[in-house]
């Protein structure tokens, strides 16, 4: 059971990142009384869910001295959970009425973000978020965090610009990791003629037209974009790193849409070359292939460092020991229902940094950290899946509940996240329209009744 206090301490705490994390994390942070000051770069909350057709210079991504655009957003996204399990759990997705809004289940990405902008609103967040405001630089000096930021002010937003340094006990940082991309690595790729790209910078299928499109990645995006771009496209063919010789070859139902295994070069006459033996001549290369943590504003000194996509060590990928509890991140975890689980780490931390909650010692801590390393690496685990909780995700939530004193998952979001989850992997063309768990969904709306904001 977690060690509680009753006396509880007010923090002067900076959020940084005015995303769904950094939004709930603000308001948990003042829920427990501690004063909060949110930090976000563009105009508006929302994070990674404010949609941009702008896209960066470079299409790759790679270029250091490139104008980073935050979106990662294509036009036609739709969200691959229900608009039941993916909502804050006490703050229901549910449907509104309006010109604007999105009534289905599996709702378009404004939605989303005019539900974080309800949210807000409601819970009288924006108060708090200085918008246009980045973040330079996180460094510790004298036991308090200095966070050095850079504002926009006036009229003129190219020319002018404000800097300051401010002192607080605190930092949570919640700047999302969907802005640095990786990149496959290709034999042969210098020599290669085409244009390669990342999905970073996707956002309509017309630059498409009639080109030939090696799509590399099996993700939800990559199997969105592929079918987006097939569209337009004279042909797309999807690399991927798992696969069977049974799905090798042409989808059903495309014509012009065909699986193979991953790539295994590149040469100079357009040609791509697949590990099955096949090729084609390719105009574009399409990374779908996730996106790098990226964190070069926080100074640490060495004891968080990013390795191969772990960021490290954290206690429960929250937590860094040697920090704790004035250094904490929120929403580094993935393959997740997110939302959720920004709530519950939120409540975490807020409880921690008010003394109400007590942590393990830091070599407690670092115990517990070494301890899940090894049991990754005796499983064969790479190590930039440290931070996967696809296979235990409702555990590590309702370890977070129990730590903080409140309910765990409802049995009907576990059964609804399970059940999509099978539908989307047989009906991967239909499955935003056609379900079958209409039970779980009246079950979810019976329990949404209690929350005043339905």
């Amino acid at each position: 059971m977690p060690m509680m206090n009753n006396s509880r301490s007010s923090r002067h705490v900076a959020v940084i990142g005015a995303g769904a994390a950094g939004l709930v994390a603000a308001r948990e942070l003042r829920r427990e009384g501690h004063k909060v000051v949110v930090y976000e770069r563009g105009q508006k909350v929302g994070g990674s869910w404010v949609y941009d057709p702008d896209v960066e210079s470079d299409p790759l991504g790679v270029d250091p001295s490139r104008a980073i655009v935050q979106s990662s957003l294509y036009d036609s996204l739709r969200t691959n959970l229900p608009r039941e399990v993916m909502g804050f759990r006490d703050y229901p997705f549910v449907a509104k009425e309006g010109r604007d809004r999105d009534s289905r289940r599996f709702p378009g990405h404004r939605e989303v973000l005019l539900y974080l902008e309800d949210f807000a609103r409601d819970f009288e967040i924006n108060e708090l978020v200085r918008f246009e405001t980045e973040v330079l630089h996180v460094w510790m000096e004298e036991g308090k965090w200095i966070v050095r930021s850079r504002k926009r002010a006036g009229a003129d937003r190219d020319n002018s610009l404000i800097d300051s340094d401010e002192v607080y006990d605190g930092v949570v940082i919640c700047n999302g990791h969907f802005t640095e991309p990786r990149i496959a690595e290709i034999p042969g790729i210098d020599s290669w003629p085409g244009k390669q790209m990342h999905s970073h910078n996707y956002r309509v299928p017309d630059p498409f037209r009639d080109q030939v499109v090696v799509l590399i990645g099996s993700s939800s995006s990559g199997a969105d974009i592929s079918r987006d771009i097939a569209r337009v496209a004279k042909e797309v063919h999807i690399a991927v790193r798992s696969i069977t010789n049974e799905t090798i070859g042409k989808q059903p139902g495309y014509e012009n849409i065909w699986l193979h295994s991953m790539i295994k070069s590149a040469h100079g006459d357009g040609t791509v070359v697949f590990q099955d033996g096949s090729s084609v001549l390719t105009d574009v290369v399409l990374h779908c292939t996730g996106y790098k943590f990226h964190l070069p504003f926080l100074e640490t000194h060495d004891i968080v460092t990013v390795d191969d996509n772990r960021v490290g060590p954290l206690y429960k990928h929250v937590f860094p020991p040697l920090l704790a509890p004035w250094l904490s991140f929120i929403g580094i975890p993935w393959k997740v229902n997110p939302l959720a689980m920004f709530e519950l780490q939120s409540k975490w931390v807020a409880g921690v940094l008010s003394g109400r909650i007590v942590l393990p010692s830091p070599e407690e801590m670092m115990e517990d950290v070494e301890n899940f390393y090894s049991k990754l690496e005796a499983a064969g685990w790479p190590k930039r899946y440290t931070h996967n909780l696809a296979e235990y995700q409702f555990e590590y939530n309702d370890w977070l509940a129990t730590e903080c004193g409140c309910s765990v998952s409802e049995e009907w979001r576990k059964q609804m996240y399970e059940a999509t989850s099978r539908n989307r992997q047989a009906r991967l063309e239909t499955f935003r329209d056609v379900w079958e768990d209409q039970n779980l969904i009246s079950q979810a709306n019976e329990d949404f009744l209690q929350y005043k904001w339905r």
